[in-house]
């Protein structure tokens, strides 16, 4: 026969059943929470950099991408249609003022020099023969007038004679009226050519200024070409050195074409390229920081082109010491234009990750050895600092490293 099982038995095999299952319980969630703890994603202390945010002002730049290149380069372009005959320098050479660097087949263009020359000449010869001729003609008119004026003035003599005769009763009326006619007509005829003669002049002295500017015309193409020759002679302008030389002999070479170019590679400048939306934060007088791996060279800006061309805008940043010994021709570096001073700010130290203002996710370090993503809204920054709008506070430690590849974690386990 069964006998029933005490209260107190029973309460003690609950007790000790719901113990177990308690403990079985707690390891389970201990081991959730070791697991948990064991895959959560952990870098170490050197692989990230930590910065502490601040208060502070900072001097915003825009950022823009920049070219070193010689301060100064000509280049040397062939003044006529020709070719190539012979090369007396190559590229890299240092040259002076006035050295030789390539000839050019110069034949032609001295045959027209020459038949220029000829022409001038001749222009002269007629230029003295027009003078000669204007003197001889005029030289007649004038003696036609004196001698025109002697017979009127017989004429006058007569007529007085005719009037004094016909007072006395001696002469005729009719004679008097003649010889008056003569005279009057004579004096007409005077004026004529008095009036003639000024006219000559006139024409004579214009024939001779048409043909001395016509010989001003022929003597100024002569110095162009004189000129083209001489610059056709292909020389250094200054001391350079030769950066570039076509020396394919007997090519042949167009009127404007470029076949040297010498630059001054002891002094630099940087030309720079910015996106257009920032064109009105760039002006001329604007200050600039080029920066060149880790050394910071500070410059002016001295050109901006007015127009955007596929939606960037070129300027020129002239250095401070634009003979620095990091400077290299074709050099590319980080330019930063100096735009306004924001004071009294919440700022970080830049790093790769700021590409502009806008929200970020970056890791705040919580505690000791954890970091947590927040939302943050950064706005302007130079070259050192980033001005923080909201998300973060001063004295918190944030990291600037590129986390990219943490970009689906929410925490950060720090070792």
């Amino acid at each position: 026969m069964d006998r029933e099982i005490p209260k107190e038995v029973r309460a003690r095999a609950r007790r000790k059943t719901f113990i177990t299952y308690g403990a079985i319980a707690a390891a389970v969630i201990a081991v959730v929470v070791v697991l948990t703890s064991l895959m959560r994603t952990s870098l170490t202390r050197k692989d990230v950099i930590i910065v502490t945010a601040d208060q502070g002002s900072i001097e915003t730049t825009v950022s823009a991408t920049g070219k070193v290149v010689p301060a100064f380069e000509e280049i040397i372009n062939s003044p006529i249609n020709t070719r190539i005959v012979e090369i007396y320098c190559k590229a890299g050479d240092s040259v002076g003022a006035g050295t030789p660097l390539l000839r050019l087949d110069l034949q032609s263009t001295e045959t027209e020099l020459n038949k220029l020359m000829d022409q001038i000449e001749m222009k002269r010869y007629e230029l003295e023969q027009q003078r000669i001729n204007n003197d001889t003609r005029l030289s007649d008119l004038d003696m036609q007038i004196k001698v025109k004026a002697m017979a009127v003035n017989r004429m006058e003599v007569e007529l007085r004679n005719e009037r004094y005769l016909d007072s006395l009763g001696s002469g005729t009326g009719d004679r008097v009226k003649q010889v008056e006619l003569a005279y009057n007509t004579g004096k007409l005829e005077l004026e004529q050519m008095k009036q003639q003669l000024e006219n000559e002049r006139k024409v004579t002295d214009a024939d001779l200024k048409v043909k001395d500017l016509e010989l001003n015309i022929f003597g100024k193409n002569l110095g162009e070409m004189k000129r083209t020759l001489d610059d056709a002679r292909i020389k250094a302008p200054r001391a350079a050195t030769l950066t570039y030389i076509n020396n394919q002999i007997g090519q042949k070479v167009s009127e404007g074409e470029r076949i040297a170019v010498i630059s001054d590679l002891s002094h630099f400048k940087v030309e720079g390229e910015i996106a257009d939306s920032y064109g009105d934060r760039v002006s001329v007088g604007g200050k600039a920081v080029v920066k060149i791996g880790k050394e910071k060279l500070s410059g002016t800006v001295t050109n901006v082109t007015p127009l955007s061309r596929n939606g960037v805008i070129s300027f020129n940043v002239q250095l401070d010491e634009d003979n620095h010994r990091r400077l290299r021709s074709g050099l590319k570096t980080d330019v930063y234009v100096m735009c306004d001073v924001v004071e009294d700010v919440t700022r970080i130290a830049n790093g790769s990750f700021y590409t502009g203002p806008g929200e970020y996710e970056l890791f705040v370090l919580d505690g000791e050895n954890e970091l947590v993503k927040r939302k943050v809204r950064l706005g302007d920054s130079n070259f050192e600092n980033v001005e923080v709008v909201r998300g973060i506070s001063p004295g918190e430690q944030v990291v600037i490293s590129d986390m990219s590849q943490y970009k689906n974690s929410n925490k950060l386990k720090l070792k």
